[in-house]
């Protein structure tokens, strides 16, 4: 019975302890955190709508030339860090949308988002901007994977494609890309940063049920991942300051929870019979996925190329926009 009695009083110990540390954490967590509000809820927001889904969406440029039609990284992050390719719209019509479930548009339950659905999407925008002619696409990241994807999807909507450092573009290689980034984001250092990161999230009351999960991941957990010092995604000795609006965590869940590998080695299943033009961009800075696996990458396609971008990590885009914007123009032009 003592021993019992002991166990029991330690037991009711350590519950206190823990409910009390709990509330420190909580009132040392407490500040100012804002979540901006998606186009559900901010009627302020440039948007598109399609099939009935709301996408923050804007254009530049005049509709009556070329189509560039952006695509930006993640799965879940949106366009804020590309839009110096804005610059572009003195000779093309540049279209940049945020991804469904992604940045500033409509967010949407879990069984709404994957890999297929982004094709799809990206497919309709195609279609309503493209009126019939073949656009230009330029993907970033992950972006870049579903450009690449939508090249063995619809070849013959497409006259020319920039893909700017895809992570990856088969299963084997996801596979690799995971091991890498589970990596990084582990250690006792961390698992402290995320612990104090879920406490500061339990300060958000909104704009909508999804605000939470977005501000933890986004504007918590991702800095510390694109920041570490073994992550080659920023420059040595520099930060990784490229901006976004807001992380979508449903949709970069949902869409590589719902991947299988016959979605992921479809990003590339088909580049051999891609006989146009495409520019692979790398980072010099970027040993990861950098000029290495871009040089790989193109090798797939039978008329591509790459392109180093010089003093510029993994968003050569932001980092060096002058280089980028130069290099790309060249490409469109030819």
């Amino acid at each position: 019975m003592r021993i019992l009695k002991s166990i029991g009083i330690v037991l009711v110990g350590l519950f206190l302890v823990i409910i009390v540390g709990a509330g420190i954490f909580y009132l040392a967590t407490d500040g100012e955190y804002n979540v901006p509000a998606t186009v559900t809820d901010d009627a302020s927001l440039p948007r598109l709508e399609v099939d009935g889904y709301s996408f923050h969406a804007e254009t530049y440029g005049d509709a009556g030339n070329p189509v560039v039609i952006v695509l930006h990284g993640g799965p879940g992050g949106d366009y804020r860090s590309l839009l110096p390719l804005q610059e572009l719209a003195d000779e093309y019509f540049v279209v940049f949308y945020d991804q469904r479930g992604s940045g500033l548009s409509e967010r949407v339950p879990a069984d709404q988002l994957s890999y297929q659905v982004m094709l799809e999407d990206l497919d309709d925008i195609v279609d309503l901007y493209g009126q019939g002619e073949a656009v230009y696409l330029l993907g970033h990241s992950w972006g870049g994977m579903v450009g690449s994807g939508y090249l063995g999807y619809a070849p013959e909507k497409v006259a020319k494609a920039v893909l700017a450092e895809p992570g990856f573009l088969n299963a084997e290689e996801a596979r690799d890309w995971r091991d890498h980034y589970q990596a990084l984001m582990s250690g006792p250092t961390l698992y402290w940063q995320m612990l104090r990161a879920g406490f500061a999230a339990q300060h958000i009351r909104g704009p909508d049920p999804y605000a939470r999960e977005d501000f933890l991941v986004g504007q918590e957990i991702l800095p510390l991942f694109t920041n570490h010092p073994d992550n080659s995604y920023h420059c040595p000795g520099e930060s990784y300051d490229a901006p976004s609006w807001r992380w979508g965590t449903t949709a970069n869940n949902a869409v590589q929870a719902h991947a299988t590998d016959d979605d992921l080695n479809s990003l590339s299943a088909r580049a051999g019979d891609f006989e146009k033009p495409v520019l692979f961009l790398a980072s010099e800075c970027n040993t990861w996925i950098g000029p290495e696996l871009q040089a790989r990458h193109a090798a797939l396609y039978p008329q591509a190329e790459l392109t180093v971008i010089s003093n510029a990590g993994h968003e050569m885009i932001w980092d060096n926009p002058a280089e980028s914007l130069a290099v790309i123009r060249a490409f469109l032009s030819r």
